[in-house]
């Protein structure tokens, strides 16, 4: 007979990161998340998301007390900011090929958010910023790029046969040197870029808090008419800047300006998973040296384009244009990169799709958030 229980000790939440290894042992394309990434996002003291709403785990057990599911499940007021009725949300689901044991895992969950007075849970999701452990993959399983979500493909019958409809459709597209249109789009950008009222500059981190800030006031205007919109804040900003200080690379991040204001962004980091796949989720002292050892000779060959984002007013204007240029351009100074990826646009989006269609990108993973109402 299965048995569930809360994570409460440390104890308890060392097998919640660490059952993972059951579920992808014979899984060759499985990338170990960093531990402290996980510990992060249920962390009171590390998470924001904390000062407004609450979170726990469970972990399954077999009849023989092996480890064979988990799931978390939370809510906060700043993600309630941006929905109609109260929602919360479920992640970091991990199980094995049944439908018992899914379902004792998503009964236990939804009990809990429920009695706290939710009426829509969404999953699986992140308990904080959504470019991280955010949506199940359905397609594309290869090649997992650092905090994407990754899982085993019968995970969508387990979501879907409990009752989940999915709500939103999240692509992640790959383009390489030889498919980018780089003549076309520079002579779309030359004028853009020969604009003195535009201006293009790449991140510094000597100068983290003015495009700390920049970030934010861009993000705020760039998103606010979604929905889902949960409002920027500095302290957020700051600490996921610092959080990315290890992978950043300076001239792999643009910033574009108009009329001196900032005006749209283009954030990509180097694919460290290539790196992380070594480390087998620890960032010990030994990890470290592995790391900077990696990273200087390990010859990672993608970057990530996590953020892409343009102020309404500044959009059609051509500055989305200008920024993948001098990224473009930048990344020819990495000889070792081959290809860019672009993640993740949502199917509310169509702007950014027909962009990166352009661009001679090709689709290479499906992500999909799901909604259960309650």
């Amino acid at each position: 007979m299965m048995k569930i229980t809360e994570v409460r000790t440390k104890a308890d939440a060392k097998e919640f990161i660490k059952m993972a290894r059951f579920i992808y042992k014979d899984d060759k394309e499985w990338i170990q998340p960093l531990d402290k990434d996980i510990e992060a996002v249920f962390n009171t003291q590390e998470n924001p998301s904390f000062k407004s709403g609450e979170a726990t785990r469970w972990l399954l057990k077999s009849n023989t007390n092996q480890t064979i599911g988990r799931i978390a499940a939370f809510y906060s007021e700043l993600y309630n900011k941006s929905t109609a009725e109260k929602t919360g949300g479920i992640g970091f689901f991990e199980c094995v090929n049944s439908k018992d044991a899914a379902r004792l895992l998503f009964d236990t969950a939804c009990k809990w958010l429920t009695e706290r007075g939710i009426k829509a849970i969404d999953g699986p999701i992140n308990f904080g910023e959504k470019d991280r452990f955010w949506g199940l993959m359905v397609s594309g399983f290869k090649n997992p790029s650092y905090l994407e979500t990754y899982n085993p493909p019968y995970y969508q019958a387990l979501f879907e046969n409990y009752g989940f409809k999915k709500t939103v459709e999240q692509s992640t597209s790959e383009i390489t040197a030889a498919d980018f249109n780089y003549e076309r789009f520079k002579r779309i950008a030359s004028r853009v870029l020969q604009n003195p009222d535009y201006g293009f500059e790449h991140y510094r981190d000597s100068e983290i808090e003015k495009f700390s800030q920049d970030f934010m006031c861009i993000y705020n205007l760039a998103w606010a008419h979604r929905p889902d919109f949960t409002p920027m804040t500095m302290e957020r900003v700051m600490t996921t800047m610092k959080a990315l200080r290890p992978i950043l690379q300076e001239d792999l991040i643009w910033f574009a300006y108009a009329n001196n204001e900032p005006a749209g962004f283009y954030i990509n980091v180097i694919d460290v998973n290539q790196i992380f796949k070594h480390l087998h989720g620890k960032m010990n002292l030994w990890a470290k040296i592995k790391f900077l050892w990696f990273k200087k000779f390990g010859r990672v060959n993608r970057c990530r384009g996590i953020v892409f984002g343009v102020i309404p007013k500044y959009q059609n204007l051509g500055l989305e244009t200008g920024m993948i240029i001098k990224c473009h351009e930048a990344l020819q100074n990495f000889k070792y990169i081959q290809s860019s990826e672009l993640a993740w646009i949502g199917d509310f989006n169509p702007k950014m799709h027909s962009l990166f269609d352009a661009l001679g990108a090709k689709t290479t993973k499906i992500h999909y958030t799901y909604q259960l109402k309650v």
